[in-house]
């Protein structure tokens, strides 16, 4: 049975088949080709089942997201398939998960490639997402530094000296680092590549998210973590569908003059860590 006859759909790229991404696609994909990308198999095969079951045309691929060549082979196919008018970016790991090492090549360095590779196939008009965290707003980054991650490239960052002198001291302090590069990495491919095919890109920092994947991170610090939902004034944790109602305003028509900025979604964690009513420990 042929459910969809229309040809030329608009492709919907989505890099890391987690229960963000996933939700942040169910939004908007209706009628559109899906390309889902993540590192392990059973993930995609798992997710394109449900996603077909439920009516959507989608095509999957193994993509390394830590390897240059295989992300750039995910944006080239994303491009055969028609125009590319959305992408997303959720691959990452959090610091509970991996080395210091890891998350800077994975949540910073491979999150370069992937704007770069798909700033070079985005359709006119079409918009992107990264997702990066509240931890982005929980160290500050020096203006000197920031300045030196704008202007370096993809290849260079993991040399810079903040990088390799703060990032690498632990996960945390490479999590948090990653993740304001990410915001960086937005501002600049909006303002270069990306402003040359006329597309757009912005970033989501969600805060305490309940996820599969954040049970690890509950597992390993829940003090930690409960302490953060009490001092919030939203005083709760919020779901993968709530951070997929911001995404699909961002990435849509009504979003147009949104380019390279970021949306904090965090129930106001960082805004008591600001005014004092709460302080990070360690």
């Amino acid at each position: 049975m042929i459910f969809d006859r229309n040809e030329k759909k608009q492709v919907v790229a989505l890099l890391g088949a987690g229960s963000m991404g996933t939700a942040i696609v169910r939004r908007i994909a209706a009628g559109k080709k899906i390309l889902l990308g993540d590192i392990s198999e059973k993930a995609l095969e798992r997710v394109s089942d449900d996603f077909r079951r439920s009516g959507y045309d989608v095509e999957t691929q193994v993509v390394n997201a830590l390897e240059k060549e295989s992300v750039e082979a995910f944006a080239k196919r994303a491009a055969e398939l028609g125009p590319v008018m959305y992408f997303i970016d959720t691959a990452g790991a959090s610091p509970n998960q991996a080395s210091p090492e890891h998350i800077v090549a994975l949540d910073m360095v491979g999150t370069g490639y992937a704007v770069d590779a798909f700033g070079r196939v985005m359709a006119d008009g079409g918009a992107g997402l990264i997702i990066s965290s509240q931890a982005a707003y929980m160290y500050p980054i020096p203006n000197d530094d920031e300045l030196q991650i704008v202007n370096a490239s993809t290849e260079q960052l993991a040399d810079l000296p903040i990088v390799k002198n703060v990032a690498m001291q632990n996960s945390g302090f490479a999590y948090m680092i990653a993740k304001r590069v990410n915001h960086l990495q937005a501002q600049r491919a909006a303002a270069t590549t990306w402003r040359e095919r006329r597309a757009r890109i912005n970033t989501i920092s969600p805060g305490i998210i309940v996820t599969p994947l954040a049970y690890d991170e509950f597992n390993a610090n829940g003090d930690g973590y409960q302490a953060m939902i009490d001092a919030s004034a939203a005083r709760r944790v919020a779901t993968s569908d709530e951070i997929a109602d911001a995404a699909s305003f961002l990435l849509g028509e009504h979003a147009t003059f949104i380019n390279g900025t970021d949306l904090l979604i965090d129930g106001g964690v960082i805004p008591s860590i600001r005014t004092g009513m709460f302080k990070l420990q360690g």
